[in-house]
């Protein structure tokens, strides 16, 4: 990653909640708590399914690379978030910034590429049972996964070189709760039209392709569960979509309002409430939806709970009277 010269701004401060200052010590605490509970819960539901056979399916296996996803994904931003809370100054160096800023939006990008193909494995899984087997297999879920993390991880290298390159050379406070593009843009000390415009085109591709592919897989799924006779059968269909689509919704309007559009940035309290929202919120709940919806998960945590039990009874040492 090349880094301009140009620059005479070495560090940034992020300046978070200014108006909260006094509330910091309970967002530590609160942020703490979600940030143990996010990682905590995606590793349960992916050491589930991992050690789970029965759930050694497609479905389940997008399901745990999420998971495992999310992991990464929070690690990106909220520790330092923790850490600033913490901290008087507010300190990040520039390649840092760039570095927190590049795996936001790659990690970012990944999830919004495997949204789309969990939605369709959905739509092959509901509109064509018969050959699902045949084409979604493990190699072909292998390639999916894989397509999804390479084009993630390099979707963001041509706005990250752009912004490297613009001289910073005024004041250096990042009026955000992390690094991230729009915030960075209003601190360069020349025209950035071009940055806005080349992330307004990517952001555009990245985000609305694949929200308009997940749209059209969904208005298929609903036009072929209203074709089965059974309410039962509906309910059925439909609850193996309902966890899937929640984090869509959720994720996806999120980044919509806040990353497709022409301007650097909307109100400051806008930009921080949606990234609360889509770096903290989405990766919270994405362990809840996932299992307090899912009967099979459910299942299998209280199966991997009553082996752990019967294992360490198993191996506790015999008592002689």
């Amino acid at each position: 990653m090349e880094i301009s010269n140009q620059s005479s701004v070495t560090e940034f401060i992020i300046m978070g909640f200014p108006n909260l200052q006094d509330f910091h010590t309970l967002f530590f605490i609160l942020l703490l708590l979600i940030y143990l509970f996010t990682i905590c819960g995606n590793v349960v539901i992916f050491t589930v399914i991992r050690s789970d056979a029965r759930l050694h399916t497609p479905m389940y296996f997008f399901v745990s690379i999420l998971s495992f996803l999310e992991i990464w994904y929070t690690a990106a931003t909220i520790p330092k978030m923790l850490s600033n809370l913490l901290r008087e100054r507010k300190s990040i160096s520039f390649t840092g910034c760039l570095l927190q800023t590049y795996f936001l939006h790659s990690l970012g990008a990944t999830e919004c590429y495997l949204l789309t193909a969990m939605a369709y494995d959905r739509y092959l899984a509901i509109c064509n049972p018969l050959r699902y087997p045949a084409i979604m297999t493990s190699k072909m879920c292998i390639q999916l996964v894989a397509g999804c993390w390479i084009c993630g991880l390099l979707g963001p290298m041509a706005e990250i070189i752009l912004v490297s390159r613009l001289p910073f050379c005024g004041p250096n406070e990042i009026q955000h709760i992390f690094c991230d593009f729009p915030p960075l843009l209003t601190l360069a000390c020349t025209d950035t039209s071009t940055n806005v415009l080349v992330d307004f085109i990517i952001n555009a591709c990245k985000i609305l392709v694949t929200f308009l592919l997940i749209l059209m897989s969904y208005l298929r799924i609903i036009r072929a569960i209203l074709k089965i006779h059974t309410s039962k059968g509906q309910r059925k269909a439909f609850s193996t979509c309902s966890a899937h689509l929640t984090v869509v919704l959720i994720f996806f309007g999120s980044i919509l309002f806040m990353y497709v559009r022409l301007t650097k940035s909307y109100s400051l309290d806008y930009d921080r409430a949606l990234s609360v929202v889509y770096a903290v919120l989405t990766p919270f709940l994405n362990p809840i939806i996932y299992s307090l919806r899912n009967k099979e998960i459910k299942e299998a945590l209280k199966r991997m709970i009553q082996k752990q039990k019967i294992f360490t009874n198993d191996t506790r040492p015999s008592t002689f009277f």
